[in-house]
């Protein structure tokens, strides 16, 4: 009798996840030596003061530290509480594999019950995965490099933030690049760079993309590179892969390790150390079983991410006066904004199409591919693990028509593809309910389209649940709290739709659209806005691009936390460089902006302080 999915639920997951994963490292180590390098070890001996101190070896905090450490009087710690990086994160097309309940290289977190959405879900709430390991979300993402548009930095600049314009941020994009793909739309001229430590690739293009793309054609949208001049149409897909291997950040920006580079893993940040002066001074440190403190003789850099980094700040006396008094943490800065202005992408899952047994599937690619990639790292597994390709378009009547305002994002899998197996439990939807919506499509190959709103206008919070650094914080994401929000998703889902009735799809591709009614929304009328309505509120969920809640802003704004410099408010020698800083989140997969901003965050920081000296030569009064 074999083992029912639905009745084992969440809880069997992990379990076999930490059965399965010794195994699969072993194998890979064996077969595929070249993903199990380069190892990050613990320094010998931790010096008692570094000149600067990352907090966060992710994405930005890697980048941070690498660039820092360029200086060679400089010393750099980067503390990172997550592990060195398994092999599979390493190979493109395991990167599902990251996601599953119980791997080492995420840190799940669970939002609040979310009042107005989120109804086919576990107690309407949503599982909100991060990177835990050097490198961070880089090493579990999907691996898109979307840069965003023009509009999303003029925008922030508009808001009072000197030099976040495009034009400026524009070379710290390019900075970062190396770009290795086939040249697409009008050349390469200003969309990417070479001979940067972050390899960039062209992504696959089968039968699927092929299709999406003429798809978009027949609707009337040009196909365009989305890191070109306009991001209004169907896009060639860019991937952060170079030679058949991720490009993570870790392992671009901290690969040599420098001799004056420190890089402490498996550590857990519990606050940063301020002085009466209000003056970071160091950082205290929880590492195998032992606390302690680190002195910082420059900067403390906080690149803990847009859920932790606020947590920090609050958990040093950094935020909101009656929300830290309430924990009976001391005040050191009075700073409303700091866990405020929480933003996501909120994604539709769900639509889906059925395809012909002709089309290939992602476990045929596996089993043909591992040989080849053990070889030379090429083959299906140098890519992701099946075509994942992406839109933009604007349904909105007002505002700037070259300013999208949804992402269509396809795969080439079904949600219901491996029979409900794992793909409830990475999501957090509810079993039941997906076995009554997709019993008839079970294990049969497909394709979803994903409507994405990438200009959402709800705001959400974070806030410490409690003065211990151990408990997660408290996530309220509020999402589909404003009605504009509801009514873009219902927009985008008949483009979507659309889409998918071309010819490109129903002719080509044999697709056919899974139309049966969802469940909980059969009490209004199949098709009509009221029914995608209902769907929108039962299927919509994060992308995992969590971003804002350590606003960038002007002394005026109310809710800014760091200056144009990245500087924290009313405290000296602190910045704050990750995604919690943007303003507003931008309109595509926010890695791309995180390892921007981290970028022109070294560069402020060696702009500050190259031929200057150090705030003290001692410990800085820590006690």
């Amino acid at each position: 009798m074999g083992v029912d999915v639905y009745a084992a639920g969440d809880a069997l997951v992990p379990l076999l996840t930490a059965a399965i994963l010794p195994v699969l490292h072993l194998v890979l180590s064996l077969l595929v030596p070249q993903a199990s390098l380069p190892i990050y070890a613990n320094p010998y001996t931790l010096r008692s003061h570094y000149d600067f101190i990352v907090v966060g070896g992710g994405s930005a905090g890697s980048v941070v530290g690498g660039r820092l450490s360029e200086e060679k009087g400089w010393s750099v710690l980067v503390v990172e509480a997550g592990g060195t990086p398994p092999p599979e994160t390493r190979i493109p097309a395991l990167y599902p594999v990251a996601l599953i309940p119980g791997h080492p290289s995420h840190r799940p977190y669970f939002t609040t019950r979310q009042r107005d959405g989120l109804a086919g879900f576990v107690n309407r709430m949503a599982r909100l995965v991060t990177g835990h390991g050097i490198g961070g979300s880089s090493l579990i993402n999907g691996m898109f490099y979307v840069r965003g548009a023009r509009q999303d930095y003029d925008h922030w600049a508009s808001l009072g933030n000197l030099g976040w314009d495009y034009n400026t941020v524009l070379p710290f994009f390019l900075a970062s690049q190396d770009y290795s793909g086939p040249k697409t739309g009008k050349a390469l001229g200003g969309i990417y760079g070479h001979g940067g430590p972050l390899g960039i690739t062209g992504g696959f293009q089968g039968p699927l993309t092929r299709a999406f793309l003429q798809g978009g054609a027949q609707l009337g949208y040009p196909i365009i590179d989305v890191n070109g001049p306009s991001q209004i149409g169907f896009s060639y897909s860019s991937f952060t892969i170079k030679n058949g291997r991720r490009s993570s950040t870790g392992d671009c920006f901290l690969n040599p390790v420098p001799a004056n580079l420190h890089i402490l893993h498996s550590a857990k940040v519990l606050k940063v150390v301020l002085n009466k002066e209000k003056q970071a001074v160091g950082v205290e440190i929880e590492h195998s079983g032992m606390v302690f403190v680190i002195g910082a003789l420059r900067e403390v850099v906080v690149t803990a991410g847009a859920l932790v980094s606020p947590q920090l700040l609050m958990l040093s006396g950094v935020g909101p006066h009656k929300h830290l008094t309430k924990h009976r943490i001391p005040v050191v800065a009075d700073l409303p904004g700091v866990g405020c202005n929480l933003q996501d992408h909120v994604g539709v899952n769900g639509l889906t199409w059925t395809l012909p047994k002709a089309i290939p599937d992602v476990f045929s690619r596996y089993l043909v591919g591992l040989a080849r990639y053990a070889r030379d790292s090429t083959g299906p597994l140098a890519t992701p693990d099946t075509e994942l390709v992406n839109a933009w378009v604007r349904v909105d009547e007002g505002g700037d028509p070259s300013w999208p305002d949804i992402q269509l994002f396809m795969a080439g899998l079904s949600p219901s593809a491996d029979k409900g197996a794992i793909y409830p439990s990475i999501w957090g939807l509810n079993r039941q309910r997906f076995k009554d919506y997709y019993s008839e499509v079970l294990g049969m190959r497909g394709l979803n389209i994903r409507p994405t709103l990438v200009q959402p206008k709800s705001r959400g919070t974070v806030t410490l649940k409690s003065s211990n650094p151990h408990h997660p914080p408290i996530i309220n994401p509020k999402y589909l709290a404003h009605p504009h929000d509801v009514a873009r998703l219902v927009r985008g889902i008949r483009v979507a739709l659309a889409l998918g009735n071309t010819t490109a799809f129903t002719h080509k591709l044999q697709a056919r659209f899974f139309e049966k009614p969802l469940p909980s929304c059969t009490h209004t009328a199949y098709g009509s806005d009221a029914y995608w309505t209902c769907y929108v509120r039962h299927m919509a969920t994060t992308t995992y691009h969590y971003v804002g809640t350590c606003r960038l802003g002007p002394v005026l704004d109310r809710l800014a936390v760091v200056d144009s410099e990245l500087r924290v408010y009313g405290v000296k020698g602190l910045r704050v460089a990750d995604a919690s800083v943007m303003p507003t989140i931008s309109i595509g997969n926010t890695n791309a902006p995180t390892i921007m901003i981290a970028e022109r965050a070294a560069h402020l920081i060696r702009q500050a302080w190259q031929g200057q000296g150090r705030y003290c030569t001692i410990i800085c009064n820590i006690s």
